[in-house]
């Protein structure tokens, strides 16, 4: 079991637990050069895609965030690296060999973060082991599993986000800080998530920890939710909820527990009558939030 603290360290020896695959074919192939080419302008052997999501995969529209790497660790934007802006992959049944999709296409993201991914969307209709094999990487791909929905605790997309007093301002429920965000806290402890389903209102819900994710996705994540909510105002109800009672990040939050989360950060879309329209695990970035806010036409 990976532990939370570990998970959020984005290491490739943790995160690299799942699998990876060689990339230094794939680099040749996005700059039209020959692979020593590629080689000796981006100073690499050797790429790794690297799977940057929990094991939570239901059928349905499964999305499957992967970035790249290197021996030393996973590839930032600030490694000097021409890095592709698009991948593209098939999906095979690893039982059958069946291509149960192809010509898939993952844009980088990286707005606000510092190490880029590629998000993959692609519909999968039944449980089982799938293989992930993008253009220009190794033939043995990047396996997938996809559980039946029954063996998944977390809230599903399409199901109604389950109520919870969360901390407010008034009321932090033994959880210190209640916002690990600096200099100030944010403003999405206001009131209590059944408070704001009560509302009838789509709403936004943040589970991450600010402090303990600087670099990664909690800080940048609640950042673009504070500049998404000044542009749409009251349309939409925004709420963040901490990790940890503590601010050493010992004790998880009850809210936490509520959810059945074994994983860190996530965020909750939904409708104005509480329905899941979008979750997002591990890894996001402001486009990706404000894509699944546009959807709801505020």
């Amino acid at each position: 079991m990976i532990s939370r603290r570990t998970f959020i360290s984005g290491s490739l020896g943790v995160i690299g637990a799942t699998s990876t695959v060689g990339f230094s074919s794939l680099l040749a192939g996005c700059s039209g050069s020959s692979s020593s080419t590629a080689d000796s302008v981006l100073g690499l052997t050797d790429l790794q895609l690297v799977q940057r999501f929990p094991q939570v995969l239901v059928p349905g529209n499964v999305r499957l965030p992967f970035s790249l790497a290197n021996q030393a660790g996973l590839l930032t934007t600030e490694s000097g690296l021409d890095l592709p802006q698009t991948l593209t992959a098939k999906l095979v049944n690893a039982d059958t060999q069946e291509v149960v999709a192809e010509s898939l296409s993952a844009d980088r993201h990286d707005t606000g973060l510092t190490i880029p991914y590629w998000p993959f969307r692609v519909d999968i209709d039944e449980p089982g082991i799938y293989t992930l094999i993008v253009d220009g990487g190794p033939a043995e791909g990047a396996a997938i599993q996809v559980l039946d929905a029954t063996q998944v605790l977390i809230p599903l997309v399409g199901s109604q986000l389950p109520g919870f007093d969360t901390p407010t301002f008034d009321d932090h429920r033994g959880v210190e800080p209640l916002c690990t965000r600096t200099p100030e806290p944010c403003e999405f402890h206001n009131i209590t998530l059944n408070e704001a389903l009560a509302l009838k209102k789509p709403i936004a819900y943040l589970v991450g920890t600010p402090a303990h994710c600087q670099t990664g996705t909690c800080a940048p994540a609640l950042e673009s939710l504070i500049t998404v909510k000044k542009s749409i105002g009251d349309a939409m109800t925004f709420l963040h909820t901490e990790i940890y009672t503590d601010n050493k990040a010992t004790t998880v939050a009850p809210s936490v527990v509520a959810l059945k989360m074994e994983y860190e950060p996530a965020i909750y879309i939904t409708d104005a009558s509480g329905n899941i329209i979008d979750r997002f695990d591990a890894v996001f970035d402001a486009d990706e939030i404000n894509a699944a806010i546009a959807t709801l036409t505020l």
